[in-house]
């Protein structure tokens, strides 16, 4: 299946070719988004239009998305992760789609954000069994250094069907 987007088809598999495959253990982190930026080719208006706005909420001008990379071998579906940079608010989203360019699942898997007073960050890390663990903290806007007790551990696992599931 094909999206058209102003009477040009898009497929799925020139969506896919802009997020590269990557060894598995992957690290996610506010560093991370740096390093795809300068590796990958950027998403096309069209790319973001047919795959991305469909399933975005509050998408402006000034919203900015970085293809970051795919899950390896998963055969039936596509696994996709972006970024996705907003006003103060910074996330990774995983990302499914069938064979066809038809739509399985997303889920925000890690980020930063901020409301003033508190910087919540998340950091992902997807294993070899497709397992997302997020590690999410947070710091109040008037100290220095991190509680590392305010800490929350997480899981997210990506099943063989393309669904991205808390486990």
């Amino acid at each position: 299946m094909q999206q058209k987007v102003n009477k040009i088809e898009l497929k799925i598999s020139d969506l896919v070719k802009k997020f590269p495959p990557v060894e598995l253990p992957v690290v996610l982190n506010e560093d991370s988004v740096m390093e795809f930026s300068r590796l990958n080719l950027p998403l096309s208006e069209l790319d973001i239009i047919a795959y991305i706005h469909p399933f975005e909420e509050d998408v402006d001008e000034f919203t900015e998305f970085i293809p970051c990379l795919s899950i390896p071998e998963t055969h039936d579906f596509h696994a996709l992760v972006y970024w996705r940079g907003d006003l103060l608010k910074y996330h990774f989203t995983m990302i499914t789609f069938d064979q066809n360019g038809k739509f399985l699942d997303k889920k925000v898997i890690g980020g930063t954000y901020s409301n003033g007073e508190v910087l919540y960050q998340a950091v992902t890390t997807i294993d070899e069994d497709w397992i997302i663990y997020v590690v999410t903290g947070q710091t109040q806007a008037n100290q220095k250094d991190y509680d590392p007790t305010s800490s929350k551990i997480s899981n997210l696992e990506l099943l063989a069907d393309g669904k991205i599931i808390s486990s």
